[in-house]
């Protein structure tokens, strides 16, 4: 895996920086997948973003796996939320209209108590004080090549992002 680090902008929020991952194969997509799984806890938030078939699913089918958790993970597009053992929440915002919709799920029990991992998950930003932001983007050229951008968001995300590059590393 190939690192780059970007200071924040200024308008940018207080972060301790936004980091860019290149990620060659599906096998380093999982084990990045597996550092967020070592490194999160109870309340923690991933938000997941990338367009169709950028390797969301894979990525959370990969950290639920290194959570010792055999369920069948699949694209919750259809149930917008699947709970694993643990519990691991995985919601696919993609047919939310509004951040109200999310909060018509009543998972805050869950949320709370569990992991989360919300593909197509930045207009929910506003929902959390506290999260990792995950963009995965295909590269041109590479069938399983990935980018991956992280961003931490308040002091957990911070946290947790800093475990997660320490993991990689």
């Amino acid at each position: 895996m190939n690192r780059e680090t970007v200071d924040p902008l200024p308008d940018m929020p207080v972060t301790p920086a936004t980091t860019t991952l290149t990620l060659p194969s599906e096998a380093d997509t999982a084990r990045l997948a597996r550092a967020f799984a070592a490194a999160m806890r109870a309340g923690d938030v991933v938000l997941l973003n990338g367009g169709l078939a950028a390797g969301k699913t894979a990525f959370v089918r990969a950290a639920v796996a290194a959570r010792g958790v055999a369920d069948a993970v699949t694209s919750p597009t259809y149930t917008l939320a699947n709970i694993y053992a643990g519990p691991i929440v995985h919601i696919d915002a993609y047919r939310l209209e509004t951040p109200a919709d999310f909060a018509d799920l009543a998972l805050e029990d869950e949320l709370e108590r569990g992991l989360a991992f919300i593909e197509w998950g930045a207009m929910l930003a506003g929902e959390f004080d506290d999260y990792v932001s995950l963009e995965l983007a295909m590269v041109q050229g590479q069938e399983q090549a990935r980018e991956a951008r992280l961003s931490s968001h308040g002091p957990r995300g911070a946290a947790l992002l800093a475990a997660v590059l320490e993991g990689v590393a």
